[in-house]
């Protein structure tokens, strides 16, 4: 059975109606992003960014997946299927999807402010005097600007190993995430699904560039891998 690695963005969820992280302003939500999503930010304003999150939490249990998760669910049919995800929603894990990397951390669980291991799922609000067992305040579960990307060597060794990539609603332009794309082997056949890439043909070898929306998109993948018996 053949590898397929999927590394999905916010264009992912855009249709479940979660915002993309940034607009070309530079703002997430209203915010300037390093106020949110920097150490530095929580330090100077905890109850804002806690704020936040909190409401990127409401917004995330109010959505749904779209269709373009439940088609990478029935990809596991025919494939075994990594998904490899910058975004903090659950979206692929509600659609069904059985192997989901995140790389930017979880909206749904918190860990602990001096205790990296302790991990908790959460879906109240995360208030100044949440603690964990150690006493410690919990913070959200997310991997800001400026902070180590745990996740990021597992996922460079799954593109390592993909017989197919598919890149999906990603800007490919925030590292290091970005550069999990020069994992994948010279020779496997790269997709890309994005309205408006920010990548040519002549970027990668065997690249192949699908201007859609990540439903209609994914819909297209799926009827490209079975012409090409892929």
């Amino acid at each position: 059975m053949k590898k397929i690695v999927i590394l999905t963005g916010a264009g992912m969820s855009a249709e479940s109606g979660i915002k993309t992280f940034r607009g070309t302003d530079g703002l997430w939500e209203g915010h300037d992003i390093m106020e949110v999503a920097s150490p530095e930010g929580y330090v100077a304003n905890p109850e804002l960014v806690l704020s936040f999150y909190n409401q990127r939490r409401k917004q995330l249990l109010g959505a749904a997946p779209n269709k373009a998760h439940f088609n990478l669910v029935q990809l596991e049919k025919n494939y075994d299927v990594e998904i490899i995800t910058q975004n903090v929603d659950d979206l692929h894990e509600r659609a069904g999807s059985t192997n989901v990397t995140h790389l930017h951390g979880e909206l749904l669980k918190v860990q602990s402010s001096i205790d990296e291991t302790i991990i908790l799922d959460w879906k109240k609000d995360l208030v100044i005097g949440d603690f964990c067992s150690k006493n410690s305040q919990l913070r959200p579960y997310i991997v800001w600007f400026g902070e180590m990307v745990p996740m990021l060597e597992k996922a460079a060794k799954k593109v390592e190993k993909a017989d197919i990539l598919a890149l999906i609603g990603t800007s490919m332009q925030v590292y290091p995430a970005a550069g999990l794309i020069d994992a994948v082997n010279l020779n496997t056949p790269i997709y890309f699904i994005d309205p408006n890439p920010a990548v040519s043909k002549s970027d990668f070898q065997n690249l192949s560039i699908i201007k859609e929306v990540a439903s209609a998109g994914t819909n297209t993948l799926i009827r490209y891998l079975k012409d090409k018996n892929l």
